[in-house]
C-alpha cells in the first residue's frame, strides 16, 4: 500500500507544479483534445511515448500493447485508429517499436503460450516470413534487433490496409504513416524509412 500511496502523493505534486507554472493548464486540457499525432507503440515501461519525444499531455494520442502489434481484426487497435483519424483529425500515425523488446524476443525464440503467445503470433509469422534475414548463423542480438525492425514494417503495412486509413487517403486527407524504432541503449529514435502518405505500397522491410 505504501507504493500506491506514493503514487497519489506524486500525482498531487505533479498537478500542483503544473498549476503553479500555468494556472490554466488543466482547464485548457478539458476544453479540447486536438493532437496531430497518433503513436502506436509497445507497452514496455521503459518506452514512455510522450516523454521520449518531449510532448506534453494533449499533444500525442497513444495506443500501446505488447510488441506494438496492430492486428487488422483487433477491435481495440482499429477503434483507436478510427477515432484518431475521423474524430481527432490526426495527420501522422507513428508505429514505434524498440530494440530489446521482450515480446519480439519471445516470438523469435518461439516461446509462445497463453494469451501473450496468441497475441505475439503475428510477430512470429513475421520471423518465419523473413527467415532469410534472420539466419541462425547470425548472433542472436543482431537477429533480435532485425526482427524488431521487421515487426515495425509489418505493422505499418497493417495500418495502411485499414478502412480508416484508405478512406482518409481516398478523401484527400493529409495523413502520413511512419515506422520508427527506439533504442533503449542510447534513448534515441530512428526513422526506418517506411513513411507513406498515399495508397502506394509501403516498403516491405526496414
Amino acid at each position: 500500500m505504501d507504493l500506491l500511496a506514493g503514487l497519489f502523493s506524486r500525482n498531487r505534486a505533479w498537478a500542483a507544479a503544473h498549476v503553479a507554472a500555468d494556472p490554466d493548464f488543466f482547464s485548457r486540457l478539458c476544453d479540447i483534445q486536438r493532437p496531430e499525432l497518433l503513436w502506436i507503440g509497445c507497452s514496455d515501461s521503459r518506452v514512455p511515448a510522450n516523454e521520449i519525444v518531449g510532448l506534453a499531455p494533449g499533444e500525442l494520442f497513444v495506443h500501446r500493447n505488447v510488441a506494438n502489434v496492430f492486428p487488422p481484426g483487433d477491435p481495440n487497435a482499429t477503434a483507436v485508429l478510427d477515432f484518431a483519424i475521423r474524430s481527432l483529425g490526426v495527420r501522422h500515425v507513428i508505429v514505434c517499436g524498440h530494440y530489446r523488446c521482450g515480446g519480439v524476443r519471445a516470438a523469435l525464440q518461439g516461446s509462445l503460450d497463453g494469451p501473450v503467445g496468441s497475441w505475439l503470433g503475428p510477430v512470429h509469422r513475421v520471423a518465419e516470413e523473413h527467415a532469410d534475414d534472420l539466419p541462425p548463423t547470425k548472433p542472436f542480438e543482431r537477429r533480435w534487433d532485425k526482427l524488431c525492425e521487421l515487426n515495425v514494417a509489418a505493422q505499418v503495412r497493417n495500418v495502411a490496409a485499414t478502412e480508416a486509413v484508405r478512406a482518409a487517403w481516398a478523401a484527400g486527407a493529409p495523413l502520413a504513416l511512419h515506422g520508427w524504432i527506439y533504442d533503449l541503449r542510447d534513448g534515441l529514435l530512428r526513422d526506418l524509412g517506411l513513411t507513406t502518405d498515399s495508397e502506394q505500397p509501403t516498403p516491405p522491410g526496414a
